[in-house]
């Protein structure tokens, strides 16, 4: 009887789990990837066009238009980025940089200029070693010269959030939002 329980055991462990709505959210990002402002230099795309901004920097568009289209009614509104931030720390999601556990889904906020928020992306993933890997819309690929917060293209990437981390990456990252997930 044992070896029956653990056969039964060993095949429900692997047994796909539903994913979760952080998960959906980020998997609905990732299939962005790649898509490009037409015309380049426009800002013009259909995550603008669905927050009624197109023709401005759409990072915060990106991030509300993969909110709606995953049924995430209930986050701060990201489109203009340094109200986006101010809306978790509101709500009391906001993490400081140095010392999150940013997990799937969280909202991550960079700057660039070493002022204020300009830029905005959602977790993919923290890898582990002080950085994190994001889906962030209006910028550039990694490895490619450009503007960080208004490249034009949806893009994965790496981004350091702390100051020691193993990779020895700059540090953009302002801090992270944690949508409510239920």
């Amino acid at each position: 009887m044992s070896q029956v329980q653990n056969l039964i055991d060993e095949v429900l462990s692997q047994v796909v789990k539903p994913k979760t709505l952080s998960q959906t959210f980020v998997d609905k990002a990732l299939s962005q990837v790649g898509v490009k402002e037409e015309p380049a230099n426009s800002n013009k795309t259909i995550y603008g066009k669905f927050t009624k901004h197109d023709g401005q920097p759409w990072c915060g568009s990106f991030v509300m238009w993969c909110a709606a289209q995953v049924k995430l009614n209930n986050m701060p509104n990201c489109v203009y980025t340094p109200a986006g931030a101010e809306g978790f720390k509101g709500r009391g999601t906001w993490m400081n940089h140095e010392t999150a556990k940013p997990t799937v889904g969280d909202i991550v906020f960079f700057i660039f200029d070493g002022k204020t928020i300009q830029h905005v992306g959602i977790v993919v993933k923290d890898n582990g070693d002080g950085t994190i890997t994001t889906v962030e819309g209006n910028t550039v690929p990694d490895g490619k010269t450009g503007n960080e917060a208004n490249g034009g293209q949806v893009c994965q990437k790496i981004r350091a959030y702390r100051t020691d981390n193993k990779r020895k990456l700059p540090v953009f990252v302002a801090g992270f939002g944690r949508p409510k997930w239920a």
